[in-house]
């Protein structure tokens, strides 16, 4: 499929609302040097508004600090305390987009990204993956969404680390944010 500046198949103009239970907010961090660390946050909601020009459309999306996995209770509940998340204080991450353009057949999704109060610019590499008919809702359309960036933690005010005795700390800086994002439209 080739997207064009103004139009994308099967995307029609007005809200789109984010499917939680067929959303992936995901992320990737490097721990101990060595390996890579994946966990998911389960709990997310927001909106596409699709625009007649995509070029001007918005997302807003919502998720829930506390509803943080990453198959490890303990390291879970390290992660919601204020060493990192204060999920307590700060119960939720926010992203807002402040603009879509162009990339080749794909997009970059600019627009603030708030953790931990604090908040930030960020560019996702966006990808339109197509919409379809969902017959679980009436046949009303569903469309999909694949997305990245790289951000540094410690810009979010997430600075907590140990260092390691052979040198290098027990969690990395810079962390992948992976969106596999599901949305519905209705009649």
């Amino acid at each position: 499929m080739t997207a064009t500046a103004t139009t994308l198949a099967g995307l029609t103009t007005g809200t789109w609302t984010i499917d939680s239970s067929h959303t992936e907010v995901g992320f990737v961090v490097r721990h101990m040097m060595v390996s890579k660390v994946k966990g998911r946050f389960s709990k997310v909601e927001g909106t596409i508004t699709v625009a007649e020009n995509v070029l001007e459309s918005s997302v807003q999306a919502t998720v829930a600090a506390a509803s943080i996995d990453t198959r490890d209770d303990n390291r879970d509940n390290h992660l919601r305390s204020a060493d990192f998340f204060d999920a307590e204080t700060y119960p939720e991450l926010t992203f807002a987009s402040t603009g879509i353009r162009a990339d080749g057949d794909d997009f970059l999704l600019d627009g603030d990204l708030t953790i931990k109060g604090v908040t930030r610019p960020v560019t996702f590499e966006l990808e339109y993956n197509g919409a379809a008919g969902n017959p679980m809702a009436g046949g009303n359309p569903t469309a999909g969404f694949s997305a990245e960036t790289e951000i540094s933690r410690k810009d979010f005010g997430l600075e907590w680390n140990v260092a390691l005795e052979t040198g290098g700390v027990l969690v990395g800086d810079k962390v992948k944010l992976v969106l596999e994002v599901e949305a519905g439209k209705s009649a």
